[in-house]
């Protein structure tokens, strides 16, 4: 028994100690550079970081949720891949970025922080971790493993995909702004996403509702996970290739109302917490939805195509964000009431507070930088994180700006700040008294099937009484 514990102990351990260098392996550009350029790297290292992705999966479900498939898929896949990753890495430390502007020498200064030396320190530790995670699997469980187990490579592998690597095989430069491709709001490929959203959450709902609730727990969790995987992806794709109109780490802030929807609803699952179901119920699915519904206008976005990183990341990210918000409720685990949206109207008011302010503050501090030959950023190049949506409308009209707060040197438009935290909290009642209809006519709909049902069996009960009365009377 002190055996068993000793060594989940390390592996817990060990599991904290390789998500953290993975962590901090995003804010590099190389983690995600060499997936969108797989021709200029060795294959072989290319295909090697992407099963570690899938390891980011599989050993916290094999070590948190206690998954024999999941351990057995680590323990006899993953060793190759990561000591082929050790031996064929060449220039991966070496990659930068080039700048081309007096901008992006600005934008080097921001992205540029992690020192080569870290850079190798936290990939060698993050293997070594995940080797002797694999061997404790093989101590704990043993060598033997069942052969269904392998079936969930597969969609191991999938969740965890790189999302640039569609970019090999097209140059985003080389396709017109008004091509069919390109994705925009109310075009078909705003449809498909819509479809996708609601098409996953329903899937998702059919597929857990008959399961047990260790079953839940455990795809929730891995839903969970493969969401902060795909999230953190960002981290290096905004440094390096950009995402959507971001090119600066500090686009990485989780004060955009979904990223930080991100970690609500992802604890929410792991902690089993009232208040962050509630949280992740009343603000967060609306969060989700709302820009699933409507991007912002066109010129202040840049998804590309419909298999363009940006757009992948958001729709996957987003869907899984949406279904982990309102699965628990729908699925029973958590009944929201409406006394629960107190906290989650102040936490939302903290956060529009604390992204109003951020923004400020950032544009600000990217207003004094400049190269070494002392170009500052011109009005264009400003670094404008948006958080919460709160420096840049997205709606078709103008706020006018009659009271405004100074936050260094920028000026925050405080009617627009009330404005835009009013019309989301009206979005917000609206979901939930949507959800309550919903609850309400699905009552009366299993009401009247319960009450079909119970009719029909009466009536064959009856018919069989009289059936035995009959047979009684002939003896």
């Amino acid at each position: 028994m002190k055996r068993q514990k000793y060594i989940q102990s390390a592996s817990v351990a060990l599991t904290i100690t390789m998500l953290a260098c993975a962590l901090l392996l995003t804010f590099t550009i190389s983690d995600y550079y060499i997936f969108n350029r797989a021709g200029q790297f060795n294959v072989l290292f290319v295909i090697s970081q992407w099963v570690k992705k899938s390891g980011l999966l599989l050993i916290p479900m094999a070590i948190f949720y206690k998954k024999r498939c999941c351990a057995d898929i680590a323990k006899y896949f993953l060793p190759l891949f990561i000591i082929l990753s050790c031996a064929l890495f060449e220039d991966f430390f070496d990659i930068t970025k080039v700048a081309e502007t007096d901008a992006q020498i600005i934008y080097n200064q921001v992205n540029l922080f992690m020192p080569k030396w870290l850079n190798m320190a936290l990939f060698f530790v993050q293997n070594a971790a995940m080797l002797a995670l694999c061997a404790l699997l093989f101590v704990r469980d043993g060598f033997k493993a069942q052969a269904r187990s392998f079936i969930f490579l597969a969609p191991a592998m999938l969740a965890c995909m790189p999302l640039n690597i569609f970019e090999n095989f097209f140059d985003i430069n080389a396709i017109p702004a008004d091509s069919f491709l390109r994705f925009k709001n109310f075009t078909v490929w705003h449809l498909i996403a819509i479809l996708i959203l609601a098409g996953f959450t329903i899937a998702s709902y059919y597929f857990l509702k008959n399961k047990n609730a260790a079953q839940r727990n455990g795809y929730l969790g891995a839903m969970a996970i493969v969401l902060l995987l795909q999230y953190h992806s960002k981290d290096s794709m905004v440094m390096g290739d950009g995402y959507n109109v971001y090119h600066t780490v500090l686009a990485c802030v989780p004060l955009f109302i979904c990223n930080i929807g991100v970690y609500v609803a992802s604890l929410s699952v792991f902690l089993k917490k009232k208040t962050l179901y509630s949280i992740a119920f009343f603000v967060h699915a609306v969060g989700a939805l709302s820009v699933f519904v409507y991007f912002g206008k066109d010129e202040m976005s840049n998804y590309g195509i419909f298999c363009s990183y940006s757009i992948l990341y958001f729709c996957l990210t987003h869907a899984l964000l949406f279904a982990l918000s309102v699965l628990p409720s729908a699925l029973g685990m958590y009944k929201f009431n409406m006394k629960d949206c107190i906290v989650p109207l102040i936490y939302y008011f903290i956060v529009i507070v604390a992204a109003s302010v951020c923004s400020a503050l950032v544009t600000s501090a990217s207003m004094t930088w400049h190269t070494p030959d002392g170009i500052y950023l011109d009005e264009n190049s400003l670094i404008m994180p948006n958080y919460a949506f709160t420096q840049i409308n997205p709606l078709p009209f103008s706020v006018p700006a009659v009271w405004v707060i100074k936050i260094w040197n920028y000026d925050v438009n405080m009617l627009y700040i009330l404005g835009l935290y009013a019309a989301y909290v009206a979005l917000f009642f609206a979901f939930t008294g949507i959800y309550y209809a919903f609850i309400a006519v699905r009552g009366k709909v299993l009401a009247s099937e319960r009450f079909k049902i119970g009719q029909a069996a009466a009536g064959e009960l009856a018919a069989a009484e009289n059936d035995d009365k009959s047979e009684n009377d002939r003896t």
